[in-house]
C-alpha cells in the first residue's frame, strides 16, 4: 500500500508539472499584443475562427485518489488583459465549483480541495469568467471547460461470481472447454493498462488450464477418471496491468465435477456363489442373489443378468432387481433331493447401455458360477400307484382280503408308514385295513345287487410325523355270483276262442311271458322256458323258447 501511495503522489506531481508547463507555454503565447484565436472544428469538419479571445483557458486534468496534505493545483485561468494590478477578478462556476474546486480570484489558480474518485465521476464541467473587480463588468465572454479525473490503478478485478460450478465428462480430450469465468475492472479501460486483465490458474494444475485472455477453463490432462477422483477445486486469478508486476488481482473458486461415462465393465467380486434350496420349495421362490460391481453410476452402471449355461437351466431362472442391481435366482420347477442333489449355473452380468467410444474397454460383461445344493425335506409318503382298483365276490365272508395298497417314504430316512381308511368314504364300515402292510379286508358280506362298486380313500402317514400323510383313492368292484332265481315279470292269463272245425287253430300265439334276474348277465339271462311237469304232456299247448328274456305260448291243432 505504501508503494501505491508513493506512485500516486509521483503521478500527481508529474501531472501538475506537465500542466503547469503547458499552461506557461500557453501564457507566453497569449501575452502577445494581439488576441489569441481559438480554433474549433464544426459539425462538418470545417475550421471555425473564434476571434477576440483575450484570456487563456484549457482542459485540465487531476489525478484521482490524491491524499497529499495540500490541495491539488488543477490549473490556472489567465486573461491577457490582466496586467497584474488586481483589477481583474476570476470567477468559477459549474459542477463542484466552490465545494470541490476553488479558484484564487486574483491569480486564477484552481485547486481541488477533496480527493476525487474517477469511478464515481470521471469529469466535471465548469464555467470560467473574468470580470472587473469593482464593477463586476464581464471583461471576457464566459467560457466552459472540463476537468477530467485522471485514472490510477486503484480497483482490483472482480469476478461476476464468487464461486462457479461446472461439469465435464470424464476421459475428455485435452483442451475440452469446461467453463468461462469473467472478471471486470472498474478502472478506465481507455487509459493505460489499469483495466487490461490477464487470467491465470493458481490451483487446479496440472488437471486444468485457463486461457489468459478469455478466461476459458480447459482440461489439461487426458483420461481423467471419475472413479479415481470426481471433484476438483480450481482457483482462477484475474490480474490487471496486463498481468505485469504491480497490477491488482482478484480470484474466484471453480468447483469442477467429472460426470460419468460408461468406461467400466461389470465385475463379479468372486468366482463362485454357493446357494441352497429345499426340495419342498415351490416355483417362484427365491434361491439366492448375485451382484456384479460396476463403479459407473446412473444408466452407465445398470446391469442385467442371464443364465447362459449349466445343468439347472430348466429348473432355475434369474431376474434383475434394478433397485439393488442384483441378480435374483429363483426356482422355476420343483426339485427332488432324492433324484438330484446339486446343480450348477453359469450366470452372465452385462451392461444395459454401452458407449461406442469406450468399446475398446470391453467386453462390458462378466460371468460367474452359481452352485445350488438341494436340501432334503420331510416329504409325505408316496403311493406306488395314483389309484387302486380291487375286486371281491359278493357274499364273501367277513375278513376276505380285497387287495393291498403300498406307500413309501421318499426321504432318505425312509420312515415306517401307517395306513388308515378315511371313514368319511366308508360310512357303513364295509372294510378294514392292516395299518402296517396296507391289506384291505371286508368286515361283512357284500351284495352286488345293492352296490356294485364301492369307493374309499386310504391314508398313508409317517409313523414319526403324522402330519406328513398322503391319500389315495381305492375302487372296489363287487363280483357277481348266481344267487338270485329268475322271476316272472307279472301273472299272466291267456284267452282263446272255441275252435271252429272248418277253420281249425294251430300254432297261434296265446300269450308272451317274460322273466327277470337280479344277477349279472353271466349269471342271469338267457333264460330257458318250459311248461311245468303236470301239463308238459298236454297236446293242446306248447312253449316256444325265444332264447331271451321272453317266450310265447301257442295252441296246437286238434288231434295233433
Amino acid at each position: 500500500m505504501k508503494e501505491n501511495y508513493c506512485l500516486q503522489a509521483a503521478l500527481v506531481c508529474l501531472g501538475v508539472l506537465c500542466h503547469s508547463q503547458a499552461f506557461a507555454t500557453e501564457r507566453r503565447s497569449h501575452l502577445r499584443p494581439s488576441f489569441h484565436g481559438h480554433h474549433e472544428k464544426g459539425k462538418e469538419g470545417q475550421v471555425l475562427q473564434r476571434s477576440k479571445r483575450g484570456w487563456v483557458w484549457n482542459q485540465f486534468f487531476v489525478i484521482e485518489e490524491y491524499t497529499g496534505p495540500d490541495p491539488v493545483l488543477v490549473g490556472r485561468l489567465h486573461s491577457d488583459i490582466d496586467s497584474g494590478d488586481g483589477n481583474i477578478k476570476y470567477i468559477l462556476s459549474g459542477e463542484g465549483a466552490g465545494t470541490i474546486f476553488v479558484i484564487d480570484d486574483k491569480s486564477g489558480n484552481i485547486h481541488a480541495t477533496k480527493t476525487l474518485d474517477r469511478e464515481e465521476r470521471a469529469q466535471y464541467t465548469l464555467m470560467a469568467q473574468a470580470v472587473d473587480r469593482d464593477t463586476n463588468r464581464p471583461l471576457e465572454p464566459p467560457s466552459e471547460f472540463i476537468v477530467k479525473v485522471q485514472d490510477i490503478n486503484d480497483n482490483p478485478p472482480e469476478f461476476l461470481h464468487e464461486t462457479y460450478h461446472a461439469n465435464v465428462p470424464e476421459r475428455s480430450n485435452v483442451g475440452t472447454s469446461v467453463i468461462q469465468v469473467t472478471a471486470s475492472d472498474a478502472d478506465d479501460p481507455t487509459y493505460g493498462n489499469s483495466a487490461k486483465l490477464v487470467y491465470s490458474i493458481l490451483e487446479g494444475q496440472p488437471y486444468f488450464s485457463v486461457e489468459a485472455q478469455t478466461g476459458i477453463i480447459r482440461t489439461a490432462l487426458p483420461n481423467m477418471d471419475r472413479e479415481a477422483k470426481e471433484e476438483y477445486h480450481v482457483v482462477i486469478q484475474a490480474k490487471d496491468m496486463g498481468g505485469h508486476m504491480g497490477g491488482l488481482s482478484g480470484t474466484t473458486k471453480v468447483t469442477i465435477t467429472l460426470t460419468d461415462v460408461n468406461d467400466n465393465p461389470p465385475k463379479f467380486p468372486q468366482s463362485v456363489y454357493q446357494m441352497s434350496v429345499s426340495e419342498a420349495a415351490v416355483p417362484g421362490e427365491e434361491v439366492g442373489r448375485v451382484k456384479a460391481k460396476d463403479p459407473d453410476i446412473g444408466e452407465n452402471g445398470l446391469v442385467t443378468y442371464n443364465i447362459v449355461d449349466g445343468d439347472g437351466m430348466e429348473l432355475f431362472e434369474i431376474t434383475t432387481d434394478y433397485e439393488t442391481q442384483e441378480g435374483v435366482v429363483k426356482l422355476k420347477k420343483p426339485v427332488d433331493f432324492e433324484t438330484k442333489r446339486a446343480y450348477s449355473l453359469k450366470v452372465e452380468a452385462a451392461n444395459v447401455h454401452i458407449d461406442p467410444k469406450f468399446i475398446s474397454n470391453g467386453p462390458f460383461k462378466d460371468t460367474v458360477t452359481v452352485k445350488i445344493a438341494v436340501e432334503d425335506a420331510d416329504e409325505p409318503p408316496m403311493f406306488l400307484a395314483p389309484s387302486y382298483i380291487h375286486e371281491v365276490q359278493e357274499n364273501a365272508a367277513a375278513g376276505t382280503v380285497v387287495g393291498r395298497v403300498h406307500a413309501k417314504d421318499p426321504d432318505a430316512a425312509n420312515s415306517p408308514i401307517r395306513y388308515s381308511i378315511d371313514r368319511h368314504t366308508d360310512l357303513d364300515r364295509f372294510f378294514t385295513i392292516n395299518p402296517e402292510d396296507g391289506f384291505i379286508k371286508t368286515t361283512k358280506p357284500l351284495d352286488r345287487e345293492e352296490t356294485a362298486w364301492l369307493n374309499i380313500s386310504v391314508f398313508a402317514a409317517e409313523i414319526h410325523n403324522r402330519h406328513q400323510e398322503a391319500k389315495v383313492p381305492v375302487a372296489i368292484r363287487v363280483l357277481d355270483i348266481n344267487d338270485n332265481a329268475p322271476k316272472f315279470a307279472a301273472p299272466y292269463e291267456g284267452f282263446i276262442c272255441e275252435s271252429d272245425q272248418t277253420k281249425p287253430l294251430s300254432n297261434q300265439p296265446i300269450v308272451t311271458i317274460s322273466a327277470d334276474d337280479k344277477d349279472d348277465t353271466a349269471n342271469g339271462p338267457r333264460f330257458i322256458f318250459s311248461l311245468p311237469p303236470e301239463i308238459i304232456h298236454n297236446p293242446n299247448f306248447t312253449v316256444r323258447d325265444n332264447r331271451a328274456r321272453a317266450s310265447k305260448t301257442t295252441q296246437q291243432a286238434a288231434g295233433k
